[in-house]
């Protein structure tokens, strides 16, 4: 069969998407990654079919540009600038482009990201089956849980309740230009949407998370075609990295890093350097990304390997902790390798992943609002010198290494897909009059 994967031009994005690709290419599949042209080094590490789109609009380098401006912001910021100044071009951009692409191909399905919003559009004029993987943490639309931009902790108390179903209204209001970039696609192809209905434009057949089960707070609202699955993670098909192994010591290793998106707050690495380097007794490796300037944060203590990047899972396999934006992928594979972490969410989904880190017993977290020397090195000491820690997180490796996140995703991709080959129950649309999201202010 042939499958094209759609999804944000991201590397916390195409890492997973590329897995999962592979894994249903070694199934017999042609897997073939449709992206910008900034996507295409991820398709060729990863050894996957690449059909570019949007060149005019987004030239080789524009991705890191235009998403370089979130890499100073925090919590609301981050989503509003990326919802009002990114993705509307993209969405708009893909629906112009992408359905001439998917005829020319010859595509039979598409698996597509599900916060590339709203380009399910598109499957949907061409009658053509597609499912949506969440590659971040999952949208609740129920309100039974706190949206992934906040850290609350799960509680079913009436006023928690209601303060969800609040967030989830400010979400709505977020997405307004994104979802008024796709209205025009819609109206020509007279689409009858249902724009307050978070759940009009995402699969009926199939809903897939890379999130474990027993990692998430416990949501029993999800529709009927929703799947958890595991970590889209194997090791492999990456881009090759550079680094100087022969500096490691031996000492217990912190690996630090804030991901590649929000990661040029120089405060937060000054504090991390800080806070370490009264550890003598430990080494840490700091993944510093393309937006800070090392010589900016002043002395390096002689404790500390400080690079632009890192093979990450390479260093996960020998450390002892993680500090972490708590982006959902390097938390993932902290605990595929069972490492504890102390997260430092920033924006994104990054609040509620660290808050699932807390809620489960394997790392703490510090707000950036909140964040001293003193209290991120208290955490990090906390976390080291209690076992509980470390044991809850291998027991975790352990749920992780069982649910066969990248198995457990392509059975039932190819089973909703007509393939039949896992031994996955076939998911039934939900009840059109079931009410079990919370509904956005309509669009128009």
């Amino acid at each position: 069969m042939k499958i094209g994967f759609v999804g944000l031009p991201l590397s916390g994005h195409l890492n997973p998407m590329t897995a999962l690709a592979r894994k249903l290419k070694a199934r017999g599949h042609e897997a073939i990654l449709f992206g910008v042209p900034d996507a295409e080094p991820a398709a060729r590490a990863a050894n996957l079919g690449f059909v570019s789109y949007g060149e005019r609009e987004f030239p080789r380098g524009a991705i890191e540009q235009k998403w370089s401006q979130v890499a100073t912001l925090q919590g609301d910021e981050v989503v509003r600038y990326t919802l009002t100044s990114i993705q509307p071009e993209l969405v708009r951009v893909g629906l112009q482009y992408l359905p001439q692409k998917f005829l020319q191909t010859g595509i039979e399905a598409l698996v597509i990201d599900s916060v590339y919003f709203f380009i399910s559009l598109i499957p949907m004029r061409m009658k053509m089956p597609f499912a949506h993987v969440h590659y971040v943490l999952n949208l609740d639309f129920s309100g039974s849980t706190p949206l992934c931009f906040r850290t609350w902790p799960h509680d079913m108390a009436p006023e928690a309740l209601a303060r969800n179903q609040e967030t989830l209204k400010l979400l709505g209001e977020l997405l307004a230009p994104v979802a008024e970039a796709a209205m025009p696609y819609a109206q020509k192809a007279g689409m009858h949407i249902n724009w307050s209905d978070p759940y009009a434009t995402m699969s009926k057949l199939l809903i897939v998370s890379q999130t474990p089960k027993a990692f998430d707070f416990p949501i029993d609202t999800w529709p009927a075609q929703f799947r958890y699955a595991g970590p889209f993670c194997d090791g492999d098909g990456r881009e090759p990295m550079a680094f100087p192994w022969e500096k490691l010591n031996g000492k217990p290793l912190i690996y630090a890093s804030l991901g590649t998106l929000v990661n040029g707050l120089e405060n937060i690495y000054s504090a991390i350097l800080n806070a370490t380097s009264g550890l003598p007794d430990v080494q840490l490796v700091l993944s510093l990304g393309r937006n800070v300037d090392v010589d900016n944060l002043g002395p390096v203590p002689s404790n500390v390997i400080a690079v632009q990047k890192a093979p990450q899972i390479e260093l996960l396999k020998r450390a002892s902790l993680c500090i972490t934006h708590a982006g959902l992928n390097t938390a993932l594979e902290s605990l595929t390798n069972g490492v504890p972490m102390v997260a430092i969410p920033i924006g994104y989904d990054q609040p509620g992943v660290a808050a699932r880190i807390k809620h489960h017993g394997v790392g703490e977290f510090v707000e950036p609002s909140h964040l001293t020397t003193e209290r991120l090195k208290d955490s990090i000491q906390l976390v080291l010198s209690n076992p509980g820690y470390r044991d809850k997180a291998r027991h975790f490796q352990k749920v992780i290494a069982q649910a066969r996140g990248l198995d457990t995703a392509a059975d039932a991709i190819e089973h909703v897909f007509g393939q039949r080959r896992g031994a996955v129950s076939a998911p039934q649309p939900p009840i059109s009059s079931s009410r079990d999201f919370i509904e956005w202010p309509a669009f128009l």
